[in-house]
């Protein structure tokens, strides 16, 4: 929450927040020199978890339509900059570059997609969104720039729980990236102009590895045994699998059945001679 002053604005915070739940509306003419409290604002963004994304149209950087429910059955990173914005904006986009990277390495390009959105309606045209993804140097696999009417805009950040208002600079915004599951809902919030990648990569490892399968299926106990046996290794600020714990515990199960076989046997073979005596 790089963008927030340090000074309190409690009643401004809750006038926004009276504004937003009643029409999901992102931005509102509050004065810009009206700081709003850190803690009320990521406990406003907090309470958008579980919440179901729903149908949105946006336009691509070649203004081609995107529904954002065409991206369900697979998870979803959305994260909202305006283009002019010289500070956090870059920077969120910078570290999601990276984490996005490393999520990439361990899950494959197309187990996730991203999207980032412009939310000054005004100034963020499919063509300054391009120039905005090729400025930050993104050239990753399915990471899409979008550009969407006010309204949709609007709309989205409610239910994302992003809040942004007019400043000096431009806007004052919440520095916030949003995983969003299969199904198209609210599955975590990650804040912060620069962030480490596990705090992305770790939701989107739960959702790949731990929820996509149905119980029972093969397929669900391995995902959840590579879920279980990755790690993110600081040194190389990369993942790893490691089976070797896996291993140790289906020989540890293995030994211990042995030893119950053998116990087993061996109280067998006592019966006939307790019958005997």
């Amino acid at each position: 929450m790089a963008d927030f002053a340090k000074h309190a604005g409690m009643a401004a915070l809750a006038l926004f927040g009276a504004a937003l739940s009643h029409g999901a509306m992102a931005k509102t003419a509050i004065d810009s020199s009206i700081a709003f409290d850190p803690k009320a604002a990521v406990a406003y963004s907090q309470a958008a978890i579980g919440r179901s994304l729903g149908e949105f149209s946006f336009l691509d950087t070649e203004r081609r339509e995107v529904f954002l429910n065409g991206y369900q059955g697979k998870p979803l990173v959305i994260n909202m900059v305006f283009t002019a914005c010289s500070e956090s904006c870059p920077l969120v986009v910078q570290a999601l570059y990276d984490a996005v990277e490393v999520a990439q390495d361990v899950l494959g390009d197309d187990a996730f997609s991203v999207v980032t959105i412009g939310f000054d309606a005004r100034d963020d045209t499919p063509e300054r969104m391009r120039a905005f993804a090729r400025g930050q140097g993104v050239d990753l696999p399915n990471w899409t720039f979008l550009s969407g009417t006010q309204d949709e805009i609007d709309r989205l950040a409610g239910i994302l729980g992003f809040i942004y208002f007019p400043s000096p600079r431009g806007f004052d915004h919440l520095a916030q990236t949003t995983v969003i599951d299969a199904g198209g809902g609210v599955y975590r919030q990650v804040y912060g102009a620069q962030f480490n990648a596990p705090a992305l990569v770790d939701p989107l490892l739960e959702l790949v590895f731990g929820r996509s399968a149905e119980a029972g299926q093969l397929e669900n106990l391995i995902k959840r045994v590579r879920l279980f046996c990755t790690y993110f290794d600081p040194a190389s600020e990369r993942y790893r699998f490691d089976y070797s714990i896996f291993i140790a515990l289906v020989v540890g199960a293995g030994s211990l059945l042995g030893l119950g076989a053998v116990l087993v046997r061996a109280w067998l073979r006592t019966r006939p001679q307790e019958r005997r005596t």
